[in-house]
């Protein structure tokens, strides 16, 4: 079968080894998976992704970054055919999503990051049949794969201390933070504050629901936080307490990942701000702890989600909840997936392309 395989930090279509479904497992066939910021990354430096996951105890010894990988995590699929002794719940012809890990013999398969199971960037995978989840409602391919990534965005909310009156700020509105945004208004918080130098990005920060959208190069979005009642200093703050006066902890989102944003969110964040970081930053960053005491920032680092937050996801998008509808700007086929790598380099070119093997 056909997939589009990392190799010598090259993306080449090529032909792979057929499927065979083992006990617990299904067969399916991809139908749609999106493109991730970590893939786009992991295709010139999966050497020193992987590095820092193990030394961090997040990756197991089974996996060789220099050898044939096949990418996609972000998947809505068909199922094909059952493996022996499954219960065959969902008949063939059903289409699923799925948390992208499959049980082997051998241990986990993370999908999109091992050498013996491809992602969604091949005609056809493995999953296991019990993280299988139906897709529901009649929601289309295109959204349904969406669920993964709005997934981690769920989970980033699900981190944070928000008060009922808590304000927000989204910095970044790329694929995650477009996932916080949309988790925040899902879960009824608001004001939400987004902030991204590209006009196609804030559009979109828009349509999910955003209520202030801002331009970094033309105004501060830290200059908001007074006018939504959140003073900026502890002492202003302590003022607003002793006059019987409330506000919500003021809640950021950093969903950019690149060196020097944590410092000057740091910087420019209320007192007594959290902040959760979302963005994956691959590099040795520098942050000036004094200054976070001092203020009594709380840093809150997140990843992935829970199992339920992936399937509260897939609900909220097919009953319509988070509208994804507009989200995906253009789909392309294996043998257009390298240049499609290219053009996501450029924040107005697209917000988020699906490979259709």
């Amino acid at each position: 079968m056909r997939a589009v395989v990392r190799r010598n930090r090259q993306l080449v279509c090529d032909e792979i080894a057929e499927l065979t479904p083992a006990e617990g497992q299904v067969l399916v066939r991809t139908l749609a998976c999106g493109i991730c910021g970590s893939d786009l990354h992991a295709l010139h430096h999966m050497e020193h992704m992987i590095d820092l996951s193990r030394r961090a105890g997040g990756m197991g010894s089974n996996f060789d970054p220099t050898a044939d990988t096949v990418f996609g995590h972000e998947f809505c699929a068909e199922i094909l055919d059952h493996g022996p002794g499954s219960a065959r719940t969902l008949k063939a012809g059903t289409r699923v999503v799925s948390i992208p890990a499959t049980l082997t013999a051998g241990g986990v398969e993370l999908l999109g990051f091992s050498n013996r199971l491809p992602g969604g960037f091949s005609e056809r995978m493995l999953l296991s049949e019990t993280l299988v989840l139906e897709v529901p409602n009649g929601l289309p391919t295109d959204q349904a794969a969406l669920t993964e990534p709005f997934a981690v965005g769920a989970h980033a909310v699900a981190k944070a201390r928000l008060d009922s009156d808590s304000a927000s700020l989204v910095i970044g509105c790329g694929p995650v933070g477009l996932a916080v945004i949309a988790a925040l208004k899902a879960s009824g918080h608001g004001p939400v504050i987004a902030a991204d130098f590209s006009p196609r990005r804030r559009a979109a920060a828009e349509r999910l629901g955003a209520d202030v959208v801002i331009d970094p190069a033309v105004e501060s979005p830290h200059d908001r936080w007074e006018a939504l009642g959140v003073p900026k200093a502890r002492a202003a703050q302590a003022v607003v307490r002793m006059m019987g006066g409330r506000f919500g902890r003021p809640v950021i989102f950093e969903c950019v990942g690149s060196p020097g944003v944590l410092q000057s969110l740091i910087e420019a964040a209320p007192a007594g701000a959290q902040i959760v970081v979302a963005g994956v930053c691959m590099e040795t960053d520098r942050i000036e702890p004094s200054m976070a005491i001092t203020k009594e920032i709380e840093l809150t680092f997140v990843l992935g989600y829970t199992q339920e937050e992936f399937a509260a996801t897939l609900r909220q998008l097919s009953e319509g909840v988070i509208d994804v509808s507009r989200l995906v700007t253009g789909t392309v086929g294996l043998d257009e997936v390298a240049a499609a790598f290219t053009a996501l380099g450029d924040p107005e070119a697209h917000v988020k392309i699906l490979v259709a093997p």
